[in-house]
């Protein structure tokens, strides 16, 4: 029927989870359809009830994207079992869940929402969305090491992309990245004999941590969500909630 949808879509439109996630649940046998386990690629339509280890889950829930300013010692987590997650430490009204991760001891922005598409399409390396650090290193930057970490490291089998670099300092500098592998600047700049002190994400494709306070989030203004969209080729989202006067790694 042309007003079905596929099951994992209809999980990560609901804000439970992404995608992804919905098909691992789906693969585990946790998804019912009114009443019947259902299977990645299902499809559901209007009327029949979702249910995620007994618990109904609805998709018409109001679509909440905020930024946050991420405090070190806080873990990128939405799950209860790690004490510092990053849930407990917001104790946000509704469900929402990170996008992406921040290390544990890293610091600044990063995106939470309901929304599980928005997540997906973030996330896809393919895409290449900018992400824009700070980072303190405890020794000198040689300008010719610089030079070679744009270029691309080796590091967990592969080559890095190549990304920008500018020097703040001696021992500071500024990089923006397209791809976020495993702690990808800490094993880029051990490459070269060097130790991050502090890494703080400022900047995720448009959206910039400006003045947001440590340990404090805002919602996405309107002007920020639609380049968002224009960025997602054109996929629209929105967020109800936003105000248009708000202003891995």
């Amino acid at each position: 029927m042309a007003d079905q949808v596929r099951i994992n879509k209809y999980l990560s439109a609901s804000g439970y989870c992404s995608r992804r996630e919905a098909d691992r649940v789906l693969e585990e046998g946790r998804v019912t359809v009114d009443g019947k386990t259902a299977g990645v690629g299902d499809r559901v339509g209007p009327g029949q009830i979702v249910c995620v280890d007994g618990t109904k889950i609805f998709n018409n829930t109001e679509r909440i994207v905020i930024a946050f300013h991420k405090p070190a010692g806080v873990v990128c987590t939405s799950s209860k079992k790690d004490k510092d997650n990053i849930i407990d430490f917001l104790h946000f009204d509704e469900r929402i869940y990170p996008v992406g991760r921040l290390d544990k001891e890293s610091t600044g922005l990063i995106l939470l929402t309901n929304d599980g598409e928005l997540t997906d399409r973030i996330l896809r390396g393919r895409n290449g969305h900018e992400k824009e650090y700070e980072v303190t290193v405890n020794k000198t930057l040689k300008r010719e090491v610089i030079r070679a970490m744009e270029q691309g490291v080796p590091i967990l089998g592969t080559m890095t992309k190549p990304c920008q670099i500018q020097k703040l300092d001696d021992r500071r500098f500024r990089m923006i990245l397209t791809q976020g592998l495993n702690r990808q600047i800490r094993r880029m700049c051990e490459y070269f004999g060097c130790r991050v002190l502090t890494l703080k994400r400022v900047r995720i494709m448009n959206i910039e941590l400006g003045s947001l306070p440590e340990g404090e989030w805002r919602y996405l203004t309107k002007e920020e969500l639609s380049e968002l969209e224009k960025s997602m080729k054109g996929q629209k989202f929105y967020n109800d909630r936003a105000k248009s006067d708000e202003t891995i790694d």
